[in-house]
């Protein structure tokens, strides 16, 4: 499973230390915020592991595999390292629309994959889906606009989702009008009919040639399954971007153009751009910083959410300690390049390692007097013997004192 492991990473210009020394082990499906004030270093610290800055030293893996190392002179790039960057800025193509920017980069990618019998797979999907004509007929009546007319779009976009689909599957679909038939069961009976006459033809090509087709629709020859390096195809690619539009919600904006959507629509689509090429590890550089205070709730809740169900490790980047709070399940908060602590939100909080971490969480912040005396905690008590020593109270504590 992947994680991310940084040895001694330091990263230097001249004799500024961006960061020194990070030792850092980030687990699989964790939400990872770097927190710390501005030029601590957190941005530099995720750029070097996306590979988009080089460590002056030190060693990066991610699942496994080496990324970085200075002493072995290994540095993968950035697009090589099946990562996923979010922006401050959405960066989206403003000719492009919605669907043509998810889409974009997947149909950049080019590498060994398996050959499917991809026609197969979809008159199968097709006929599966036919099982419950009723079914489709509903979907189909709930699509028409108030004009009585069949609102075409809304119907590929439900049919989409409620079968985790493609587009070609649900214009297929909707080409039978299905919604028309006088008697719905022997409609759908010949169609299958024709659709397993084409499927026992299209296996006779294939064997025809040497190849059998397993399970998962791959064509396989003496046993192996066969591969080739090629890019996606456009169902591939089809299919991975209405299955991050459904996990984003913006399934019925795939038409439109980013300058016709709102901030956090436009967030939505940069987030499902990060995801479709399903990423081992997504990185955020303050995404939410350009919405106002009521998005960034919402965006907050939307991250959580999509954290659940990608199991994916996110490293957050932010110098917001509300928002790292809420967002993550491990804080990495720094200063001037070092690593202050690394814990639970609330161990954080609750037992801050420093001067530095307890001062800068927590809102309103921990108070610090120079003190002597008794302090009471938990049934604890700690002796603070001179004035050198500091004591730290949170705004809900009782301090117990005498003249």
């Amino acid at each position: 499973m992947p994680e991310i492991i940084l040895k001694n990473v330091t990263k230097r210009w001249g004799n500024f230390y961006a960061v020194d020394y990070l030792e850092l082990v980030i687990d699989n499906e964790t939400f990872v915020t770097l927190l710390g004030p501005s030029g601590c270093g957190k941005t530099t610290t995720l750029r070097m592991i996306a590979g988009l800055e080089t460590p002056t030293s030190g060693r990066i893996t991610i699942d496994g595999e080496v990324v970085f190392d200075s002493n072995e002179g290994i540095n993968v790039p950035a697009n090589k390292r099946r990562v996923g960057f979010l922006f401050q800025n959405y960066a989206l193509w403003p000719n492009m629309t919605v669907y043509q920017n998810i889409s974009f980069g997947l149909k950049n990618i080019k590498e060994e994959m398996p050959v499917y019998a991809s026609e197969i797979k979809e008159w199968n999907i097709i006929k599966s889906i036919l099982a419950k004509p009723k079914e489709i007929v509903s979907i189909i009546k709930d699509s028409i606009d108030i004009h009585n007319k069949l609102d075409k779009m809304v119907a590929e976009v439900k049919i989409i989702d409620k079968y985790d689909t493609y587009i070609n599957v649900s214009k297929a679909l909707l080409a039978y009008k299905l919604e028309e038939a006088l008697d719905l069961n022997s409609k759908v009976e010949e169609i299958i009919l024709d659709l397993d006459t084409k499927i026992e033809q299209r296996k006779a090509f294939y064997q025809g040639k040497g190849f059998e087709i397993n399970d998962e629709y791959q064509l396989t020859l003496n046993g192996e399954i066969v591969t080739k390096v090629r890019k996606f195809t456009k169902e591939e690619i089809d299919l991975k971007v209405r299955r991050v539009a459904r996990i984003v919600k913006i399934g019925m904006f795939m038409d439109r153009y980013p300058n016709e959507l709102s901030g956090g629509q436009q967030q939505r689509v940069a987030i499902a751009r990060t995801l479709a090429p399903e990423p081992k590890v997504l990185f955020m550089d303050e995404p939410l910083s350009n919405l106002d205070a009521k998005l960034r709730m919402e965006m907050r809740s939307e991250l959580q959410r999509l954290h659940v169900e990608t199991n994916a490790i996110i490293v957050y980047v932010t110098h917001d300690q509300l928002e790292a709070m809420t967002l993550a399940s491990k804080i990495c908060l720094m200063d001037n390049g070092l690593l202050q602590q690394y814990d639970a939100p609330l161990t954080v909080y609750e037992k801050p390692v420093n001067i530095f971490v307890a001062d800068f969480v927590g809102n309103p912040s921990i108070n610090f007097i120079d003190a002597k005396g008794k302090f009471l905690a938990t049934k604890a008590n700690l002796e603070i013997w001179d004035g050198k020593h500091k004591l730290s109270f949170k705004p809900n504590q009782k301090i117990v004192y005498s003249e």
